[in-house]
């Protein structure tokens, strides 16, 4: 079975059990980002935080990244959105834009699609030579090597929802007026390829998955388990850092 068939789409979370658990999991992440920023415990900064997301349309990035950040200090985090690449970026390497957004220590950033587009969008719909985007999983697996060995702490996220609950969303949003704007026909025609990027999405995790880049397949079929879920992960990621660094996630705080 490939990787995206050994996600259970059946998790799911009542409304009460995920209120408490996504509260719990927020003020734990609240606790570790004024760590790593130096607001509490010895003082000292952290290793920068750099979250990634990517995952199918509609499979709830966007409120996930709200939960993630929502009772972070918006001075502390910074939240990055990629779309296409502009004709002047273009002209660069297709890693160079990424660069200015990304943490320093003590700092944490949040990537709202990423480098990977290379080897899905690109890479199906044709945007990038296949020279190309063959090239790019051993150029992205040398970068995340790169910022991991100068401190960085990377958790790559890919959102993974049934093709039948994306369709239902999709549905759902062309019937509100507020919320029809976020579906587009790129979105629908995306979907008609859904066999071609389920195929680069493996290729991606098989080719990029390392021990200091992992990849989480967040199960996003029910939205309040995958909320849930990103927090945690992170929270983990963070507290197994800093104790590979010598650093108590719970110092005394006084």
């Amino acid at each position: 079975m490939s990787r995206l068939d050994d996600v259970d789409l059946s998790l799911r979370l009542s409304k009460s059990d995920g209120k408490k658990q996504l509260e719990e999991a927020q003020q734990r992440l609240v606790h570790l980002r004024l760590l790593l920023g130096g607001q509490i415990g010895p003082g000292d900064l952290g290793p920068p935080l750099c979250v990634l997301f990517e995952g199918w349309d509609a499979s709830g990035k966007g409120g996930a990244i709200k939960r993630l950040v929502d009772h972070l200090d918006p001075r502390h985090v910074r939240v990055a959105q990629f779309a296409a690449p502009t004709h002047d970026e273009k002209r660069h390497h297709f890693l160079w834009r990424f660069w200015p957004v990304l943490p320093g220590w003590g700092g944490m950033a949040v990537l709202d699609r990423t480098w990977y587009g290379r080897v899905l969008v690109e890479r199906v719909e044709g945007f990038a030579p296949e020279e190309a985007w063959r090239r790019a999983y051993d150029e992205i697996v040398d970068l995340e090597t790169t910022l991991a060995a100068e401190g960085m702490v990377l958790v790559k996220f890919w959102m993974h929802l049934s093709p039948e609950e994306q369709l239902r969303r999709f549905e759902s949003r062309r019937g509100d007026p507020y919320r029809a704007w976020k579906l587009t026909d790129e979105d629908w025609r995306n979907r008609d390829q859904r066999n071609a990027y389920e195929a680069a999405v493996e290729e991606m995790m098989e080719r990029t998955d390392q021990p200091v880049a992992p990849w989480h397949v967040v199960a996003a079929e029910d939205k309040r388990w995958a909320r849930v879920d990103v927090v945690r992960t992170v929270c983990t990621a963070v507290e197994e850092a800093l104790r590979a660094r010598g650093v108590d996630p719970d110092p005394p705080l006084s």
